[in-house]
């Protein structure tokens, strides 16, 4: 009986589905796939105390209904194929870092080094800009995250765990401007170089950055400071542990190298694989703390949910490239993975690039799951998940990333670049291998 019954519902829903992929669902004009994503990111916001589950459902849901009523194939859009890269390396990436750097943290914190760093912090106000300024220089050399993880640390002992929520997002929006103007401070400025963009074309965006650090950094650090101010000296006698000091120098080490080293001509580009062999190497005469591996993982989870979601978003081209699309992508990167904006914008070109670094980079900073700088911190400080406090007490950020986006615009002016892969076209052959061997 139930067999009949359903080789009678088969041809209506195969008739369903072929309608669908033939005129996809699209209320208003906008495609119904979004509508779910943003229900997904509403949910984020309001009940985030339950941000994995609202995440995971979140993804479930569009995953099913790509696969009913769309051609969508998950093992394509995973492992690649027809043109499409796949999702698989951004997110294996995405995972070993936000681990293995929970693990760097923890072994910096034990070093005891952030024990003694108010000896050369001011103990007022300024001394919680000067941490501020410390990521962003980490920053621009290495991950963000890991310039994030840091910064948070040093917070932590600094101000005995009594870190404010807009200083919180302050760390995050400064190790994401540092990285901005850095092909290897930040996923997406790696991204345009391994795509053939020259390291001396985003450096710009440092004009910018700089003029948002001034203005949040010193209201975050005055709103720090009335709230817990820095303490003055480390009590009692501090011995660092030089060991592990050698172990984070290790792992940065095995990132930045495995993120440029060269294979088969092009940079490897998976730097969460040199972080991972420098921590099993140096659990031999320093362990990890292995239990930051669950909180950390489910921090992971929750980031790549929403990037899955954010991958399966029917987005095949963005507005015409301009200085007001740009500033656009600011806002919009702190809602949606700014991964597959700057994809779509290196494909697209016509952007200049310095302009779009920034703008990708650290308009993510505005919301604490809008990078994963912002989510790694947050699994170290909770109080960090709440949507409304994060916008209401870390106002100067998207203020700030206002006032250095037009700071760029009129110090630096807006020069966009014709599409990179058509200039490499038109060079003559020798030129043209002379740049990408400069890469």
């Amino acid at each position: 009986m139930f067999e009949s019954h359903l080789a009678a519902v088969a041809p209506v829903v195969r008739a369903l589905q072929d309608a669908a992929a033939a005129a996809p669902l699209a209320p208003f004009g906008i495609r119904i796939e979004f509508y779910f994503f943003a229900l997904t990111l509403l949910g984020v916001a309001l009940f985030h105390h339950h941000t994995l589950r609202v995440a995971l459902a979140g993804a479930v849901v569009i995953t099913g209904y790509k696969l009913a009523f769309t051609d969508f194939d998950v093992a394509g859009h995973l492992l690649g194929g027809h043109g499409h890269e796949g999702e698989w390396g951004l997110i294996l990436n995405l995972l070993g870092l936000l681990v293995g750097f929970a693990l760097l943290a923890k072994h910096f914190e034990d070093s005891q080094l952030p024990e003694l760093l108010p000896r050369w912090l001011a103990n007022d106000w300024k001394g919680g800009f000067m941490l501020l300024c410390l990521v962003f220089v980490l920053s621009s050399f290495l991950d963000n995250i890991a310039a994030a993880m840091i910064g948070g640390t040093v917070a932590k002992v600094v101000f005995k765990s009594r870190v404010h929520i807009g200083y919180l997002a302050a760390i995050v929006a400064a190790s994401n401007a540092g990285g901005s103007g850095s092909v290897v401070g930040d996923t997406t400025t790696t991204m345009m170089w391994l795509d053939g963009v020259s390291p001396f074309d985003v450096t710009h965006a440092y004009a910018g950055a700089v003029v948002a650090l001034l203005f949040f950094g010193v209201i975050a650090a005055r709103q720090q400071d009335k709230h817990q101010r820095i303490e003055a000296d480390p009590a009692g006698a501090v011995k660092v542990d030089a060991g592990r000091l050698v172990v984070v120098a290790l792992i940065l080490a095995g990132a930045i190298t495995t993120n440029v080293m060269p294979v088969g001509g092009e940079q490897f580009g998976f730097p969460a694989v040199g972080v991972w062999v420098a921590i099993l190497a140096c659990a031999l005469f320093r362990a990890p703390a292995w239990h930051e591996i669950v909180p950390a993982g489910k921090g992971a989870v929750f980031l790549l949910s929403l990037v899955w979601c954010a991958s399966m978003m029917p987005v095949e081209e963005l507005p015409t490239a301009s200085w007001q699309t740009t500033l656009g992508l600011g806002f919009v990167s702190a809602v949606f993975d700014n991964i597959p904006l700057t994809k779509l914008a290196i494909d697209q070109g016509g952007y200049d690039w310095g302009f779009l670094a920034y703008a990708v980079g650290f308009g993510g900073s505005m919301i604490w799951f809008g990078s994963s700088a912002g989510v790694a911190l947050c699994n170290n400080f909770p109080e960090g998940k709440s949507v409304f406090q994060w916008v209401r007490h870390g106002w100067h950020v998207a203020v700030g990333y206002v006032l250095g986006f037009f700071a760029l615009y009129f110090l630096v002016g807006w020069h966009p670049h014709e599409p990179h892969k058509v200039e490499r076209a038109q060079q003559p052959v020798g030129e043209a291998g002379q740049q990408a061997g400069g890469h």
